[in-house]
């Protein structure tokens, strides 16, 4: 007995009934088996074990799966996994792995086989909608190392100067937030020249209609190798550059130019042409500047104000004359878009640093550390796979939007969900206790209902066609209703 302010509670344990505090998961597997992505990813894995005693495929990644569904960013997270009696049945498990295990697995694995694995079934979930038209979005973050870890090296890390670190290069594809790639490196490889040579790569694998619109990089991308590489190519792309000093320079011979146009959202923008030193021709570059207003304005002339003659101003990016204060921001780009439109493609850019926040805080990027920069590799695109699966599965369920992992877990798979086994018929019993439990009730079953349209009423359909029909009412809204182009062969029945 327990005593409460309600009252004396009686409190009895109950070790044999098959729960979990997933209990909405079953809607996700549905999604994974009827789509083909669950089963050809476990059965391409290349781990291989010759003890008997080994976990087996399946118990190894449907535990890491669990793991980062549940928001884990340490392998020691696991075990609060271990007693789950609903979901590893669910994913084909016989058990839930130890933290020890799941670590180890990877240990001996061959890198190079296991980022073909993991690049090819990355691709399998967004390959379809390459044939759209598409941005790619290229940038790098940083994963800060409290160990002694193989490439924790001391590089460009804003947040915790100092510390060693390593780098995470990501491509994305813009608005609908996949990830497409992503090459971790050591913490002094920042830079875009390191990534490079894998983004090439990554866009020579591309079919000549699956090349994105354009390219879209930070001023870390704004060089001239960047540039060649992409002209070579016949890709557009849109960068923005460092302001060094023969850019300042470019600033203030266009500063009483009388050609500033509206570029949206209180900037103005003029376009000139451009060769710094190093670059191997003229380019068209937008200068794109902006008043600096109210507190913000008024703080930064105090500052001025205050500073001697040969002094630094405060902001680098500020520029000022007497009574204006403004900020600038040059872009290079290949694209005949007018000086609007391109501002607004890069500000649209600014939904990257989104995808970089919900992967590293809320999808394990931060963690999920060993020593050696193998499994560090894989772990990250391992991740990267799963958040591409659960964002997918959430435009299903929710069309309208992109929802974080911190909203659409709570809403789609924080339930507690209990089993029972009756005359041979397995039934989940799932409790939500989300506000909006009603509304996303009648969401999943309007998913569950699809997914069982398209497991019945398409049999005669290849698997890849089935996953065509799912991504096509996934982005509806984006394609407006008509479905993903493909190539003749494959949409012929099997």
């Amino acid at each position: 007995m327990v005593d409460s302010f309600g009252g004396t509670i009686h409190v009895r344990w109950d070790e044999v009934a098959a729960v979990t505090p997933f209990g909405q998961m079953v809607f996700f597997v549905e999604f994974l088996k009827t789509a083909g992505l669950w089963d050809a990813f476990v059965k391409d894995c290349p781990l291989c074990w010759e003890s008997h005693n080994a976990p087996g495929k399946a118990n190894v990644l449907g535990t890491i799966l669990l793991s980062v569904l549940a928001g884990h960013r340490r392998y020691a997270h696991v075990t609060a996994l271990r007693f789950d009696g609903v979901n590893p049945q669910l994913l084909g498990m016989t058990k839930v792995c130890s933290e020890d295990s799941v670590r180890r697995a990877f240990q001996d694995a061959e890198e190079p086989v296991c980022t073909e694995w993991l690049r090819r079934h990355l691709q399998a979930g967004y390959r379809p909608l390459l044939r759209e038209p598409w941005i790619l979005d290229i940038d790098t973050t940083v994963k800060p190392l409290y160990g002694h870890q193989e490439g924790a090296k001391k590089g460009y890390n804003p947040g915790k100067p100092g510390r060693p670190s390593h780098a995470y290069h990501t491509y994305f594809a813009a608005n609908i937030r996949l990830v497409l790639d992503v090459e971790v490196q050591a913490g002094n490889q920042t830079a875009s020249s390191f990534a490079q040579p894998e983004l090439w790569k990554f866009l020579d694998r591309l079919a000549t209609e699956e090349q994105p619109s354009f390219i879209r990089g930070d001023c870390g991308w704004g060089t001239e190798r960047m540039m060649k590489e992409a002209e070579a190519r016949n890709i557009p792309y849109l960068l923005k550059l460092k302001q060094t000093g023969k850019v300042k320079q470019l600033i203030q011979q266009v500063f009483s130019s009388e050609d500033w146009t509206a570029a949206g959202q209180g900037w103005k923008g003029v376009e000139a042409e451009l060769e710094l030193t190093g670059w191997s021709r003229k380019r068209r570059v937008i200068v794109l500047r902006r008043r600096i207003r109210n507190e913000l304005a008024l703080a930064q002339k105090e500052l001025l104000a205050g500073t001697t003659p040969g002094e630094q101003l405060a902001l680098g990016f500020v520029e000022t004359t007497p009574g204006l204060l403004y900020e600038y921001a040059v872009l290079v780009t290949s694209l005949p878009d007018e000086i609007l439109a391109i501002a607004q493609h890069y500000r649209d850019r600014a939904d990257v640093e989104n995808n970089f926040d919900e992967l590293k805080n809320q999808w394990g990027w931060t963690g999920f550390t060993t020593h050696d920069l193998t499994r560090c590799r894989i772990m990250a695109r391992i991740i990267a796979l799963i958040y591409n699966w659960w964002s997918l599965f959430t435009r299903l369920a929710i069309p309208e939007k992109h929802a974080e992992a911190i909203t659409s877990r709570p809403l789609l798979l924080n339930a507690v969900g209990k089993r029972s086994t009756h005359s041979g018929q397995t039934t989940v019993t799932v409790t939500s206790l989300h506000a909006k439990a009603p509304r996303m009730q009648t969401a999943l079953r309007t998913v569950n209902s699809f997914l069982a349209t398209i497991r019945n009423a398409a049999e005669q359909l290849t698997q890849p066609q089935k996953w065509l029909l799912i991504l096509s009412r996934i982005f509806r809204r984006f394609l407006k209703g008509h479905p993903i182009r493909q190539p003749a062969s494959i949409l012929q029945p099997a």
